[in-house]
């Protein structure tokens, strides 16, 4: 029997989350968002006066912070809630109204940021050094961290003028690819059946075992993205000429210099993640082998690298076995950290299965007030997704530490930092479970997990690692002067397919069309951080399971943390020194022993 998707008014309340953590009813949110105009005038009060003195400052400071609060809180209840079901129309127009709450406030609050930046730098401090003033010392710090780089109040609002149309590539983009030309894809045929290709059931014919399904799939997408090479390349162009504006508007050295100043990440760590991937490609090459003998084919094509090595195995997991899994290989971490994970995931955190309506895929969402949500679509037929409720678990045990441990005002974390958590209490999963499938003499487990784990890896520290090159070499030409066609940027995208993929791969003459169809490159210099986040989490899961006490309390230092320390020193407070190459290597180094043990058993 076909499983049936219940509309929202039919999942059971324990299934869903519980939103009385923010708001007890919509009645109370509705009140909520009302106040908030009255509360954005008690800031606009202190316009033109937050330089008057430390009291004045305070005072401004702290209606500030009620206010932010206030709009985030609002905005997160209404999110969630819309997220639940886009087929609520009730839902989506307090979602919009939220936002539209949100966009007055920055606009009529925007004044504070260029009005504190002329205030003297050494009053400033002098004021922020003060005990009263505590809970906003860390986020004047970082403002004043970007002093160097603001300009004049009629320049900063000239930029922020310039920041909607600064948008068009990205928007443009994606209208581009998601809307006209996803209806032009044509079909394949798949199962008996012509199945319509878009970007979403791309990923779906690439993971098909149907070697024919594949290459139909493939040639039919990039022939598509290659008759519109030009236009696409030029809102690429676009995007990297508006980051090279910025920063030498700013008067950054470079466009990577303007993307990682703010989270005082040094530009080694940048060059040396790549560095050394570089020096480690053979793992990958030999993996890419074993993949071409495992699949069994004469020649390794550009569609044969994204569908499972192993089929997958069946198992049935329900929801409650699942959270037992994560207490039990997330056991390092101690049982204050299990259990509060645990009770979590069944008391009112997590929103669990599927409806009509609900976002696809999983996210955690945490905000200052209520607790850190996760959004699931689990299936327990699916042993991914025991993997996935760790993951958003970690991202949501972050958020809880972070909040719980900080001042509103500097609690939030950055991307750097966040997927450390949640790619952690990945691999320890993995190492749960394949021992427990060792245990049991379970091979065709034993072969599913550590083929999923290699691809995981690779996805995150190789793949994103060639995308951050990608993006550092075209940055590059444009600083030095080079204009980017679709010439060029398919050359520099095939020469790195070619490096990356090594000797096994055949690609055909629009493999490098690949290169310009990557969303996250329209936000330049932040795929780099998969690979980071993912070097670190193994480092740090290495050092607590391998370690005692200290280790486990380093580690919780660093999950407590919030947005008090940049990055790289709330990294180094849990042991792990990201602008040293080691943790990288580590990474490099685990991929390389999975490749050795999938090759044995396969």
């Amino acid at each position: 029997m076909a499983k049936t998707i219940p509309p929202r008014k039919d999942v059971k309340k324990e299934d869903k989350w519980d939103l009385s953590s923010i708001y007890k009813s919509v009645d109370e949110w509705e009140k909520a968002l009302a106040q908030l105009d009255e509360m954005i005038k008690a800031v606009a009060a202190f316009k033109g006066k937050l330089g008057a003195g430390p009291d004045q400052l305070l005072a401004a400071l702290k209606e500030y912070e009620k206010c932010l609060l206030q709009i985030e809180t609002v905005y997160h209840y209404a999110s969630l809630e819309h997220e639940a079901d886009e087929d609520d129309s009730t839902a989506t127009d307090r979602f919009g109204r939220a936002a539209m709450a949100y966009t007055q406030l920055q606009a009529e609050l925007s004044f504070i940021d260029p009005e504190l930046m002329e205030i003297d730098e050494a009053s400033l401090r002098d004021w922020a050094a003060r005990p009263d003033f505590a809970d906003y010392k860390v986020y004047l710090e970082k403002l004043l961290h970007f002093k160097k780089y603001t300009l004049s109040e009629k320049e900063e609002r000239i930029l922020s003028l310039q920041g909607q149309p600064a948008m068009t590539a990205e928007t443009a983009f994606s209208v581009l690819t998601n809307v006209d030309m996803n209806k032009t894809f044509g079909t394949v045929l798949m199962d008996g059946e012509e199945q319509q290709l878009t970007e979403t059931t791309w990923g779906v014919f690439m993971h098909n075992h149907d070697r024919k399904v594949r290459e139909q799939a493939y040639k039919k997408f990039y022939a598509k993205f290659e008759e519109h090479q030009n236009t696409i390349a030029a809102l690429y162009a676009g995007s990297v000429n508006q980051d090279v504006f910025t920063m030498r508007a700013r008067g950054y050295d470079s466009s990577l210099h303007a993307a990682l100043y703010g989270n005082k990440v040094p530009l080694t760590v940048y060059h040396n993640l790549i560095e050394c991937i570089h020096k480690n490609l053979d793992a990958l090459h030999k993996y890419y082998g074993i993949r071409k003998r495992a699949l069994g084919l004469d020649e390794l094509r550009h569609w044969d690298v994204y569908v499972p090595l192993v089929k997958s195995v069946q198992t049935k997991t329900t929801y409650e076995e699942s959270v037992e899994i994560c207490r039990a290989a997330l056991a390092p971490l101690g049982k204050e950290y299990t259990d509060r994970l645990c009770n979590g995931l069944l008391s009112g955190w997590v929103d669990r299965y599927e409806n009509i309506g609900k976002r696809s895929g999983a996210f955690s969402s945490g905000s200052y007030i209520g607790y850190p949500y996760i959004l699931l679509n689990y299936n327990e037929d699916n042993i991914r997704d025991v993997f996935t409720m760790a993951h958003e678990g970690g991202h949501s045990m972050h958020s809880w530490y972070s909040v719980h441990n900080n001042p509103y005002m500097s609690y939030d974390y950055t991307i750097f930092e966040a997927e450390v958590a949640s790619t952690f209490n990945e691999e320890l999963v993995f190492e749960y479970l394949l021992d427990q499938a060792k245990h049991n003499n379970n091979k065709d487990l034993e072969k599913y997990l550590l083929a999923m784990r290699a691809d995981d890896i690779l996805a995150t520290l190789f793949r994103q690692t060639m995308f951050a090159e990608f993006e550092l070499k075209a940055h590059e030409l444009v600083e030095n002067g080079t204009p980017l066609t679709p010439e060029l940027l398919r050359k520099i995208y095939r020469e790195l397919l070619e490096l990356y993929f090594g000797p096994e791969m055949h690609f055909e003459e629009n493999s490098d069309m690949e290169g310009l169809r990557i969303p996250h490159f329209y936000s330049a210099f932040y795929v780099y951080k998969y690979a980071t986040g993912i070097s670190a989490a193994l480092a740090l899961a290495k050092r607590v399971t391998g370690g005692g006490d200290k280790e486990r309390e380093d580690y919780y230092k660093f999950l407590k943390s919030g947005g008090s320390r940049y990055p790289i020193e709330s990294l180094k407070v849990a042991g792990v020194n990201m602008e040293e190459t080691e943790p990288v290597q580590a990474a490099c180094d685990t991929f390389r022993s999975i490749v050795e043990e999938l090759d044995k058993l396969l």
